[in-house]
């Protein structure tokens, strides 16, 4: 087993929904112990809310994909919301973004995502 891997909505995105990056992602979680601030859910929802406004006819395979995240065993932290806005002021970041930096530094985890900008200020 690996170590910690705080994995971010972007990466967990591409998992349930089959995206072109999954395999990569995949890959890249393979035996580590996973976790994630408990916003996590509210953003997988809100990625299937969007892509069944954008795709209708896929809704009930997209809510299927969504319900996949349940399985995977992803350890929800609480994160330190006040540690999280500092962060998110001094990198530039939204403070969602800011508060998987902050998992991931506090846990001394990998950060693993999809987002360009998340991932540059990771390894500043």
């Amino acid at each position: 087993m690996t170590g910690i891997k705080v994995v971010d909505a972007s990466a967990f995105a591409a998992l349930l929904f089959g995206e072109k990056e999954a395999e990569a992602v995949a890959a890249s979680l393979e035996g580590a112990r996973l976790a994630a601030p408990a916003l996590l859910g509210f953003e997988l929802a809100n990625v299937c809310l969007t892509k069944m406004r954008s795709h209708p006819a896929q809704r009930e395979a997209l809510r299927a994909a969504f319900r996949l995240a349940d399985r995977l065993a992803v350890e929800m932290i609480a994160v330190d919301h006040g540690a999280a806005l500092d962060l998110a002021e001094v990198t530039g970041l939204t403070a969602y973004d800011a508060s998987y930096l902050w998992l991931a530094r506090t846990l001394g985890g990998e950060l693993v995502t999809l987002d360009r900008k998340l991932a540059a200020a990771m390894a500043r």
